[in-house]
């Protein structure tokens, strides 16, 4: 079967001083997600699972729209942070040179809901989980950063990796997954249907 990990679009900024963030899509998000759906368009999918968080659901629902089909919430797949009060993207972290820019170039773990290992585990069951409900079949996941970096570095051996390398705005990364238990990654950050709109794709590219 081939599992297709997709990053959510880009959210706007929320910092509360107390509850959950869960940003919504800002309006680039939105057309983000439309070219996402678009790009999608012509592949079969035989199911669409999206972590609960606000940004993965709105990035997901016109993906499902275009398809005829549902999105299946499934929360092995929210992001590490889901509890926090607040959501910032990244890009704007770093081009002020924020602190908490310099805790995630350094991999600081800032989740009080379970640890690193938790997470990755968390993940990678599901992930799993998921491949042995579909067999034979190709399937879209809209999640997050952390998620896509901790299964990637699973296929891949490095063990707790969460944050080594930078998935943009709702590319895809897709793994084959084979009865036998073996996983392979046949693309990372794949993103065309971003290409040449400039809108916002990431760190490094528009």
């Amino acid at each position: 079967m081939e599992l297709l990990f997709i990053r959510h679009a880009i959210p706007i900024r929320r910092e509360l001083v107390e509850g959950v963030a869960d940003p919504e899509l800002s309006t680039a998000g939105l057309e983000q997600a439309r070219r996402l759906a678009k790009y999608l368009a012509s592949e079969k999918l035989d199911a669409i699972y999206a972590s609960p968080l606000r940004r993965a659901q709105e990035t997901a629902a016109p993906v499902a729209s275009l398809h005829g089909m549902g999105v299946t919430t499934i929360d092995g797949v929210a992001e590490y942070d889901r509890t926090s009060s607040e959501y910032v993207p990244v890009e704007e972290l770093k081009a002020t040179n924020d602190p908490r820019w310099h805790e995630i170039r350094d991999g600081v773990w800032t989740s009080d809901e379970e640890t690193e290992e938790e997470f990755v585990r968390r993940v990678v069951r599901t992930a799993e989980e998921i491949i042995d409900r579909h067999a034979g079949h190709r399937v879209a996941v809209v999640c997050h950063g952390g998620v896509i970096n901790a299964y990637l570095a699973h296929v891949l051996g490095l063990g707790n990796k969460r944050g080594f390398f930078y998935p943009n705005y709702t590319s895809i990364h897709r793994v084959a997954a084979a009865r036998s238990g073996e996983r392979s990654i046949v693309t990372v950050n794949e993103t065309p249907h971003l290409r040449g709109t400039g809108l916002p794709m990431g760190l490094f590219q528009s």
